[in-house]
């Protein structure tokens, strides 16, 4: 499928519909035959998933801007208006190709694997009585109808909830009555049945509408149809002027309960009358909505794709431990002592390495001090308990809680309670900005003095996210790394003007500055005859100061490989402009989360590994930190990991001069396994060959 990055010969791509394309990538792992079919439907669900958050963060924002201030012409060439009418017919494309993916292709196969989607009615009539009974057990107590009539108002539609709507009306009356029903999520989507060739999964919302009349006796049922409200995510006021940035966000979160709607999926054979009781009942126009077939909420599919079915997904990938942390036994302490460790999860373990670094230092009697950030974190996070129970037993504890992590404020705001309940410091960071950074910092009495250790890395301190997404950690107590953490901290959690680090690049103080220095640098070197070069890998690229700099190495001669993983504003390969930069992007197994920064410098490569996307809100609205790696063991694995994804002939994606994305094709001939399947064995043989 086309891209539809821009209009013109404008320097820069559209973020939005970049950003939808790399969604396109997503949806495109769902059709690829080469991925197992279970894996497939795991695709089609992130797809949806993804969908969903785009809708939430980005669609309310963009149609203001088309309407008022339509005219108005951003740096892709593009109308606010004109971009806003592309977008709305990418993401109709996208829902159509995701529909046929699901129709013809996933769903047949599926059930050719022994795994069937029925409504009730298809049952048969034993099947039927099971899910009955199991209707009146667990789903008929928990459901409340809510009929609309001058005495009830429209019901508040809560985000993201899939509803059954039911016209009414009385025995020998002819006027309609609406009710809805709240299909409940405490319970799983998809009732399964199992059956002698194989599982019939029901959707909860078959069962509800097979059972009316047990919620609406003596009334006749004249139509039943589906509908599912998205509201917009991003409702923050001014939190500089916040006097309790916690009370802030609280009603931050209270707010976007009932913020505006931005979509509505409904069925496609929804009557006129219908429809027009959900128009008005949500005071929406026909803007927002969206015929889409059935099953609406396609994320929900995720239960099916986590099906056990070896056959029909990819062989668990067992992270392994990190050769340098091989003997679990001995104190972590003294290993990080004897130089930097450098891991990288999911192919590592997280538990072997970044949970047993903060337990052991929980438990340590020597440790004074833990200093964690903590942005997004697992509902069964080991660290939270453990960070109160070290300041239960006397040490210095501080966490740095981003309440602001888009979608997890409300845990956020549990975890923070709780450790402040338990004597931990806690500190929400700047007010203005977002703490994105991912550090932690031990310090421990040792014979010689207090000494410092940390951990800085490309990922959140979450154990689930860990086995999904690719990160990098540094261990290390190098002096002067760990001086520039503790200063960090003091920034964080005091008040704290410092400009200037020692050897962290930290946002916003030095790190565009310095990003900046190092490919004026590389300009530098190439234009007296030096070796230069730039490898990038991130999330994104947008930054509009970064990208011109790109622009004006790539017009000295500096070659300059880009590895993004999602939106990529800047155009690749225009003679004149970008023809030595190549941009691509890894899709596949595990979530490309590390962000990866290597300057050739001549001959002395200067290496970063941090938390930051080139993108201005990370350069300059958010608190970020990447670190140098200059153990020349350590520069090697970096090198060796870029140069795999450089190379991958299975997973990558080429962005061509016009916005399209081109997934490379391999040779038949040859055996491509694809960035994660060789990362996979490279740290399985690193790992048996010892450290």
């Amino acid at each position: 499928m086309a891209a539809a990055g821009t209009e013109s010969s404008a320097r820069y791509f559209n973020r939005d519909l970049s950003w939808l394309d790399f969604n396109y990538r997503v949806l495109h792992e769902a059709m690829d035959p080469r991925n197992a079919l279970l894996e497939r439907l795991k695709f089609l669900a992130i797809f949806a998933s993804n969908n969903d958050e785009f809708f939430m963060k980005r669609m309310a924002g963009l149609k203001h801007q088309a309407a008022v201030r339509a005219a108005e012409v951003g740096l892709d060439g593009l109308t606010h208006r004109r971009q806003y009418e592309l977008i709305r017919r990418r993401v109709e494309e996208l829902l159509q190709l995701q529909d046929r993916i699901w129709q013809v292709q996933l769903r047949p196969q599926m059930a050719e694997s022994g795994i069937r989607i029925q409504n009730v009615s298809e049952l048969a009539a034993r099947h039927q009585r099971q899910a009955a009974d199991y209707f009146r057990k667990y789903i008929y107590p928990v459901l409340t109808p809510l009929a609309v009539d001058p005495g009830h108002p429209f019901p508040f539609i809560s985000n993201l909830s899939l509803s059954v709507g039911v016209l009414l009306s009385q025995p020998g009356q002819v006027d309609g009555l609406f009710a809805r029903v709240k299909v409940p999520r405490l319970l799983a989507r998809w009732y399964p049945i199992d059956d002698a060739g194989g599982t019939i999964f029901v959707s909860l919302e078959s069962l509800i509408e097979s059972q009316l009349g047990l919620l609406f006796p003596g009334m006749q049922i004249r139509e039943t149809c589906r509908f599912r409200v998205t509201r917009n995510a991003v409702v923050a006021k001014d939190a500089d002027d916040a006097e309790d940035l916690l009370e802030e966000v609280q009603e931050e979160l209270r707010a976007r309960r009932f913020a505006e709607t931005v979509r509505v999926e409904l069925s496609a054979s929804m009557s006129a009358e219908m429809r027009q009781y959900i128009l008005e009942g949500l005071e929406i126009t026909g803007q927002e909505l969206f015929e889409v077939p059935d099953p609406l909420g396609v994320s929900d599919l995720m239960q099916m794709a986590a099906l056990d079915r070896p056959g029909l997904k990819l062989p668990p990938s067992k992270p392994v431990c990190a050769p340098a942390l091989a003997d679990q036994d001995a104190n972590i302490f003294s290993i990080i002592r004897q130089g930097d460790v450098l891991v990288h999860h999911p192919y590592e373990g997280f538990g072997s390495s970044v949970e047993r670094f903060v337990l052991s230092a929980v438990d340590d009697p020597r440790v004074l001090a833990i200093k964690m950030t903590l942005y997004r974190t697992s509902g069964d996070s080991p660290f939270v308990p453990a960070l109160a129970r070290a300041a239960e037993s006397g040490k210095q504890v501080a966490a740095l809680v981003e309440l602001k992590a888009r979608f997890d404020e409300e845990s956020n705001i549990q975890w923070a309670q709780a450790l402040e309940s338990a004597g931990v410091h806690v500190v929400y960071g700047i007010l203005g900005l977002k703490t994105h950074t991912k550090i932690a910092l031990v310090v421990r009495q040792e014979d010689e003095g207090p000494r410092s250790y940390a951990h800085i890395s490309t990922g959140n301190y979450n154990s689930r996210t860990a086995q999904l997404y690719t990160d990098l950690g540094l261990f290390t107590c190098r002096e002067d790394i760990c001086a520039d953490v503790v200063d960090l901290f003091a920034y964080l959690t005091g008040r704290s003007l410092k400009s200037e680090y020692r050897k962290l690049l930290v946002a916003p103080v030095n790190m565009r500055r310095r990003f900046l220095e190092l490919i004026e640098r590389e300009i530098q070197h190439a234009s007296t005859g030096l070796p230069a070069r730039i490898i990038a890998k991130m999330n994104a690229l947008e930054d509009s100061e970064t990208i011109e700099t790109l622009y004006r190495a790539s017009q000295h001669g500096v070659r300059i490989d880009l590895i993004v993983r999602g939106f990529c504003c800047l155009r690749p390969g225009v003679p004149g402009l970008s023809e030595n930069i190549r941009v691509q992007s890894i899709i596949g197994r595990f979530l490309e989360h590390s962000r990866m920064f290597w300057f050739q410098n001549d001959t002395r490569p200067e290496v970063f590994m941090g938390s930051a996307d080139w993108m201005s809100r990370n350069l300059s609205h958010r608190v970020e930190a990447a670190v140098p790696i200059e153990t020349p063991a350590l520069l090697a694995r970096i090198r060796e990991i870029l140069d795999i994804m450089l190379g991958d002939q299975r997973q990558a994606w080429d962005l061509m001069p016009d916005g399209n994305w081109v997934q490379r094709q391999p040779d038949p001939q040859v055996a491509h396994p694809g960035s994660h399947a060789a990362l996979i064995e490279l740290t399985e043989h690193r790992q048996h060959a010892g450290p």
